[in-house]
């Protein structure tokens, strides 16, 4: 039976007094819809290892798929602080949903109006916008993860198209997408990225299965066994490693505000749990250990709420490295993930259950602390930036 979502988003530093009417209001909408169309039915689709396909459709009504492409391409054409509270409220309600949204806009969209034609902008932005189309974002390959530049995917030119071999792996939304931002080295060893359709020779989606994480999320593989991609799907307007980095930032940055929301849910029902249950004749938030963990919750969400903030307005002016999104990528997860664990003690043995979000998030929070560049990946790109020094080579 489907449980009310009693959700309570927490501001201890007032931090809505830095929002813009629109961008409350964007909240507020993306945040009615969760509870109505998401929560009820997340921890089931979770249990079941299945990704709920029928809310595609309203993801692209609440303006989750490139938000921040201009509207001419079928976006919203909002800010960067629009985004990250979009993707704060889906990941509020399940890192899955959020990671769908984000592959479709960061990894998917961006690239297409970032480094693409004009011709590719009008035949793909608006059908993706929409969610008619749905994308996926090929760089990770099986031997190539956190050194993304020693990737073996390659095409050869031959001729009107090239020709396409290669792998890749942990894909999300790769197993119902109708195109994938591929990115494959050249003859000459540049890499470069092509915009791959579901239904070219060759080119296959297996479904990755047994996940204990991101189980309401769909994760693949992308096969190209001499995949012919004409020569108008490569994306002309870039090449070399710094193409799926940017989009990377792209991800990143929405992640980054995306995590706390994983964050305050396990927070908001911890709180709550622990205000209603009672041991030794009184509600268990009165003793001196639940509080301390409670007060260590909410101080580490408004530090991490006041550096995703502060990075959005960054963001907004152009002004971001991409060594500010690291920090706060990697700090905002650090953050979920705590925090997660922290309340499932507190709710005692029901906190490993499907009764609440949190052993669900906590799952979820275990794969978004790898992806998007792991969390000691992240620690050595803010080491690199602050002492000049490069510890990957």
């Amino acid at each position: 039976m489907a449980k009310t979502d009693l959700y309570e988003a927490p501001d201890y530093y007032l931090l809505d007094e830095l929002l813009t009417d629109e961008h409350k209001l964007i909240r507020s909408s993306v945040r009615d819809w969760v509870k109505k169309e998401l929560s009820p039915i997340v921890e089931d689709y979770a249990q079941r290892a299945e990704f709920p396909s029928q809310l595609l459709k309203g993801l692209a009504e609440i303006g989750a798929f490139g938000p921040t492409i201009p509207a001419e391409y079928g976006g919203a054409g909002l800010d960067y602080t629009a985004y990250g509270i979009i993707m704060q409220e889906l990941e509020r309600g399940d890192s899955g949903i959020r990671s769908t949204a984000s592959v479709q806009g960061s990894l998917v969209m961006y690239p297409i109006y970032a480094y693409g034609s004009e011709e590719q902008r009008k035949k793909y932005l608006p059908k993706l916008a929409s969610g008619e189309l749905m994308g996926c974002f090929g760089l990770t390959e099986p031997d190539h993860g956190s050194n993304p530049g020693g990737m073996t995917t390659n095409i050869k030119d031959a001729g009107d198209h090239y020709i396409l071999n290669g792998a890749k792996m942990w894909i999300s939304n790769s197993p119902f997408a109708d195109i994938a931002v591929v990115w494959a080295k050249d003859e000459a060893g540049k890499i470069r990225g092509l915009i791959v359709e579901r239904g070219m020779e060759g080119f296959t989606t297996p479904t990755t299965h047994n996940k204990w994480s991101l189980r309401a999320s769909a994760t693949g593989e992308l096969v190209f066994d001499h995949v012919k991609v004409p020569k108008e799907n490569l994306l002309p307007n870039v090449a070399g490693i710094k193409g799926p980095l940017g989009c990377l930032n792209q991800a990143r940055y929405g992640i980054a505000w995306g995590a706390l929301g994983a964050a305050m849910d396990c927070y908001d029902t911890a709180l709550r749990y622990t205000k209603e249950r009672e041991q030794f004749g009184r509600p268990i938030a009165g003793f001196q250990l639940q509080q301390k963990k409670l007060a260590e919750m909410i101080t580490e969400i408004t530090k991490g709420q006041l550096l995703v903030w502060r990075l959005g307005t960054l963001k907004n002016e152009n002004r971001a490295t991409p060594a500010q999104i690291s920090m706060a990528k990697r700090n905002s997860v650090e953050t979920a993930i705590t925090i997660a664990r922290e309340a499932r003690q507190m709710l005692g043995g029901m906190g490993i259950t499907g009764e609440y979000p949190i052993m669900r998030h906590m799952m979820n929070l275990e794969s978004v602390i790898t992806y998007e560049g792991t969390h000691d990946i992240h620690l050595l790109i803010t080491g690199m930036d602050i002492t000049g020094l490069d510890a990957f080579k």
